[in-house]
């Protein structure tokens, strides 16, 4: 357990988590402080772009900047359903809460999780369960995003070392970041992904150079900012697996932060759906609740389906992907309808609460501005069509 305490938490990395008892004291942790710590501090961290430091010390000590890492190295080892699971309890208030520990558990360590060495992970991965060490993952670039196999980022080999020179672009917790998974080309003649290897960066490397952080449309309190490799020697040992597979690796991660993020919109969507209900049955219109009204029925009733097939879409695919199988269409599915649905229920809401989801009184209007990002990364909703695509074609169905 890290060193700060919490009232919340209900074991300690190394704990086996595969006992449905012990998840459900967790889920139900993570419930109470949701509600009591975290809906709370949402105006405040939207106010400051910032997450205060003890609601940060108390995430760390129930876990969660570990759910992913295997045990032996710290981590709380979930399964992927598991995470799910927990992703649709906690992503019940501002996602910019889960950003703070969402590259430790998905795309920021699942590299070193699934291709690092003995030696790397060993090194590593304590840190990143503990939530002592931030990692984020530097793959987009200027010229590079939806087209991921057109990194421009060089690693040239230099004897023991490769150099690293070139930009990321809107990389998430870079300001906070001790590690870096870098996707870099190492083969210049080969166009496309199969000319990009993976690197874990630590950033007190002399060379790398973070900016400041964007302004967004939304979820003030998740920082994302450009990074810079300005000739930084990179030890070969620092290779995440063998020269050539980065685009690989990135395919594979993204794979399961797709799951990941799918889930966070479930867990959106459910806030958004309890606080239109809330709502519903308490404003008065005509002499009587909104909720009386049809159409209000039929605008929370889409919610509530859509709501309810993203949750089975993301737990099919967890448990397929937890027995072994290739997800790379379900996963696609899953993000694609996910994001989409969680955008449809926040406008839904801003329609439910009419003129008082269009201030900041409730927050309604701030969840409609935070969930738009997530047709964007992890691969947009145009990315995810054309993978699903791709797939049937692929399988003949």
């Amino acid at each position: 357990m890290h060193a700060a305490a919490s009232q919340f938490q209900i074991t300690t990395p190394g704990v086996l988590m595969h006992d449905n008892e012990i998840l459900t004291q967790l889920l139900d942790a993570i419930r109470r402080f949701v509600n009591e710590r975290l809906i709370p501090l949402e105006a405040k961290v939207s106010e400051d772009d910032a997450i205060p430091a003890d609601a940060l010390a108390e995430m760390r000590a129930l876990g969660l900047f570990g759910l992913s890492i295997p045990e032996e190295y710290g981590g709380l080892g979930l399964s992927m359903e598991d995470e799910c699971r927990v992703m649709f309890e906690f992503c019940r208030c501002s996602p910019a809460f889960r950003s703070a520990f969402g590259t430790n558990v998905g795309i920021g360590s699942q590299g070193l999780v699934m291709f690092g060495t003995e030696a790397q992970k060993e090194k590593w991965l304590p840190g990143i369960a503990s939530g002592d060490t931030v990692t984020s993952f530097a793959l987009t670039e200027p010229e590079a995003g939806s087209d991921s196999g057109a990194v421009r980022t060089k690693a040239e080999r230099d004897g023991d070392h490769y150099v690293l020179s070139g930009s990321k672009r809107y990389i998430t917790n870079a300001n906070r970041a001790s590690l870096f998974t870098v996707m870099a080309r190492t083969n210049p003649d080969v166009k496309g992904g199969a000319g990009v290897s993976a690197f874990l960066v630590p950033s007190d490397l002399p060379g790398v150079s973070v900016g400041k952080p964007e302004k967004k449309m939304g979820q003030q309190g998740a920082h994302i900012c450009d990074v810079n490799f300005d000739g930084v020697r990179v030890p070969s040992e620092l290779r995440l697996g063998e020269e050539g597979q980065g685009f690989r690796i990135a395919m594979q991660v993204l794979d399961r932060g797709r799951l990941h993020i799918s889930s966070v919109c479930v867990g959106v969507a459910e806030r958004l759906i309890e606080e239109s209900v809330r709502y519903a049955a308490e404003r008065k219109q005509f002499g009587q609740a909104i909720a009386n009204f049809q159409m209000i029925q039929a605008m929370l009733a889409d919610c509530r389906a859509e709501a309810n097939a993203a949750r089975a879409m993301v737990l099919d695919a967890a448990r397929k992907r937890d027995a072994g199988a290739d997800v790379t269409m379900d996963a696609a599915c899953a993000k694609l309808f996910a994001s989409e649905m969680v955008g449809r229920v926040a406008d839904r809401a801003v329609q439910i609460f009419g003129g008082s989801g269009y201030v900041a009184d409730h927050g309604i209007e701030r969840f409609y501005r935070d969930v738009r990002i997530f047709r964007l990364y992890e691969g947009t909703s145009e990315i995810q069509r054309l993978i699903i695509a791709r797939e049937m074609m692929k399988r003949g169905k």
